[in-house]
């Protein structure tokens, strides 16, 4: 495949959904990939441990919708921790209602919250039923990898 056809190939991949392509044949292995490397990673939370400070513990995970978010152990709970680097939005829009407020008990697969990178929109969704504790970034703030987005207690 020359260049022309494989810039070609990469701007029709980049206008759709598509997040992997790969072709293979017996002349060439075309892989093309958007996004950052999927991988899915459990944590187990430590049980009933007590800490002199909080600690968190945080493990690279997918990063596209309704992918699992790290949860770490801490005093009052376990916090969902952001899995990418972007901006943390409450709600779907601006003018809409927040997804989960503090006290709310969520199921699992809710969404929770939404971080854009590089203009994705990527649902955090509850591992597990919960209730929300703490709301821990205001809406629109940059988080980085492994930044607590909320407290929650397993309900």
């Amino acid at each position: 495949m020359d260049i022309k056809d494989l810039k070609l190939l990469i701007k029709m991949i980049t206008e759709t959904d598509i997040t992997e392509f790969e072709l293979d044949n017996s002349e060439e292995k075309i892989v093309i990939r958007r996004g950052p490397k999927t991988e899915f990673i459990t944590v187990a939370a430590p049980a009933q441990q007590m800490f002199s400070a909080p600690q968190q513990a945080a493990a690279p995970v997918a990063a596209t919708s309704g992918a699992p978010v790290a949860v770490a152990a801490v005093e009052s709970g376990e916090t969902v921790n952001s899995p990418i680097v972007g901006s943390f939005y409450r709600a779907p829009a601006p003018d809409a209602a927040p997804y989960v407020e503090v006290g709310q008990v969520v199921e699992k697969g809710q969404v929770l919250c939404i971080v854009e990178a590089m203009k994705l929109m990527n649902e955090i969704e509850a591992e597990f039923r919960c209730k929300i504790v703490k709301i821990c970034k205001e809406n629109a703030q940059a988080v980085e990898f492994g930044d607590p987005l909320f407290v929650i207690e397993r309900v």
